[in-house]
């Protein structure tokens, strides 16, 4: 069975960090660029950030850019989200999602991906 599978999500003060996971189990994730999308309460998905096969090309929305930190570890099948300095404004169900042999020019098109996980909560409050 193909799936990927986030983790890492809680709740956690302004300031803090998280470590999110996304761990994908049926296929080889190195075939896969990958992105990470949220969506907050009453708001549309949007891009968080994208890395690409070999992980030698990335892109982070301009909201996140310099606080978070997306990576991958293709010999656990595993790409990571390092969140710092969090903010309320980044609540939301944090979806990771593949696409084969995916090219990071940009940001990932969320229309575009083959597989998606299903969300992992990230609530940021005091």
């Amino acid at each position: 069975q193909l799936q990927l599978v986030e983790s890492g999500g809680d709740l956690v003060q302004p300031g803090g960090s998280l470590r999110l996971s996304c761990a994908a189990s049926g296929f080889r994730l190195d075939y896969y660029a990958i992105g990470w999308f949220r969506q907050a309460p009453g708001k549309e998905r949007e891009g968080v950030s994208c890395i690409s096969r070999r992980g030698d090309s990335t892109n982070y929305a301009d909201s996140v850019q310099g606080r978070f930190t997306i990576s991958r570890d293709n010999a656990k099948n595993t790409v990571y989200l390092q969140m710092n300095s969090l903010k309320p404004e980044d609540t939301g169900v944090y979806y990771c999602a593949a696409k084969l042999f995916g090219v990071v020019a940009g940001m990932l098109d969320e229309e575009d991906m083959d597989y998606w996980g299903k969300g992992t909560l990230v609530t940021v409050s005091s």
